[in-house]
Parts: C-alpha cells; structure tokens; sequence
C-alpha cells in the first residue's frame, strides 16, 4: 500500500503544482497586460495645419502627372514638381508616404479611365491646374513663414 501512495502523492503535487504554475502565468501575463496599458504610447508627430491641402495638392500633381503628357503638355514634369514639393516640406517618414500615397492615387484615379486626351481629359486637367495653383497660393499664403 505504500508503494501505491508514494507516486500517488507524487501525481497529486505534481498536479497541484501545474495548476499553480498554470495560475502564476496567467496572472504574469494580466499584470504584464496591465503594465502595457499603462505605459505612455508612442509620440506621434502632429500634423501641420496645411497637412490636408498638402495631400490634395499631391494628389492634383499625380493627376497632372498621368494626364498632361496624354494631351500633349510635356513641358511640366508633374513629378519632378511633387519631389521638389516634398523637398521643401521635409516631412517625416509618415507624412512623405502620405503624400506619396496621395500623388499615386490622382495618378491613378484618372489612369483608370483615360487612355486617350479627349475633351473631358482636357477639361479635366484645365480644371486640374486652375485647383492646383488656386491650393499652392492658399497654402503659401496661409502657412508660409
């Protein structure tokens, strides 16, 4: 009968262990969780005031860029003006892809439907370059030091 109890005992405390250590890590991983929470979060950047008219002005750009070369008005590198543009803001990692962003869905924006200058393509890139110098101005005139 002794024989029996010894590893009886030892499969009961066994037992008794693994579920305080099952216990244990659970609470660990609350206080951990806990602890997350409670730590301040990344520091974001602040966007700048203009930061909305800037990735409309990108997305003008990109635009411009698919559609002026396809009526004929190549003596603007649309794209050229968009990494000048993003040259003198500096803007941080974040900002610089959204305005990349923005750029590549003006271009696409009209790629998907335009293969050929027609009269709404001409209407379009003329209504296009009256926005875009119209926000550049603002801009410049609201934000500029």
């Amino acid at each position: 009968m002794r024989a029996a109890s010894g590893p009886l005992w030892i499969c009961v405390l066994a037992c008794v262990c693994t579920r305080q250590a099952i216990a244990g890590v659970f609470i660990l991983k609350r206080l951990f969780a806990i602890l997350i929470a409670l730590l301040p979060g990344a520091v974001l950047a602040v966007d700048p005031p203009y930061q909305p008219q800037m990735e409309r002005l990108a997305e003008i750009l990109g635009s411009l860029y698919m559609l002026a070369p396809l009526c004929g008005q190549e003596e603007i590198d649309w794209r050229a003006q968009m990494a000048e543009l993003i040259a003198l803001d500096e803007p941080d990692a974040d900002r610089r892809a959204r305005l990349a962003g923005a750029f590549n869905a003006g271009y696409e924006s009209y790629a998907r439907f335009y293969r050929t200058c027609t009269p709404s393509a001409e209407l379009a890139l003329e209504r296009l370059l009256t926005e875009g110098a119209a926000l550049a101005q603002d801009i410049h005139t609201q934000f500029a030091e």
